[in-house]
């Protein structure tokens, strides 16, 4: 039988009110569970100490019976230090988007552009001052 730590979803419509509950993986997201370990009410400020109510001593125990918790759970878990939650890594979102790539391109080209002027220029000169050299000894 596999168990899961998740969120069973009370109270009325637009007002939300969640039971952490521990379930079977088959059970119905609102129905029947094993034991009820917890709330999360999201209408409550982020500081208030009753936005999430969590029995730590009975989450402990069925995290060593090998519960899973859902992501939403596991992040409860992580704040109440009972739980280090996973990095996630998605190189793809840290990646700049098209018109970014493009505008990079743009300057990286302007930048190649101006780099070839100012040493066409200080070829130039070079040359010019050793015209005028040539010049001052003839």
């Amino acid at each position: 039988m596999s168990v899961k730590i998740r969120l069973a979803r009370g109270g009325s419509k637009k007002r939300p009110f969640y039971s952490i509950v521990v379930a079977n993986i088959t059970a119905p997201r609102d129905g029947r569970f094993i034991e009820k370990i917890g709330t999360y009410n999201p209408m409550l400020a982020r500081d208030s100490e009753q936005r999430v109510v969590l029995n730590a001593e009975r989450a402990e125990h069925w995290l060593a019976q090998g519960a899973l918790p859902t992501d939403r759970v596991a992040r409860f878990l992580d704040a109440a230090g009972l739980m280090k939650r996973k990095a996630r890594n998605n190189p793809k979102k840290a990646e700049p988007g098209a018109k970014a790539k493009e505008r990079i391109e743009i300057q990286r080209q302007k930048e190649e552009e101006a780099r070839l002027a100012a040493e066409e220029a200080a070829a130039s000169e070079a040359d010019a001052s050793s015209e005028q050299e040539e010049a001052a000894e003839a």
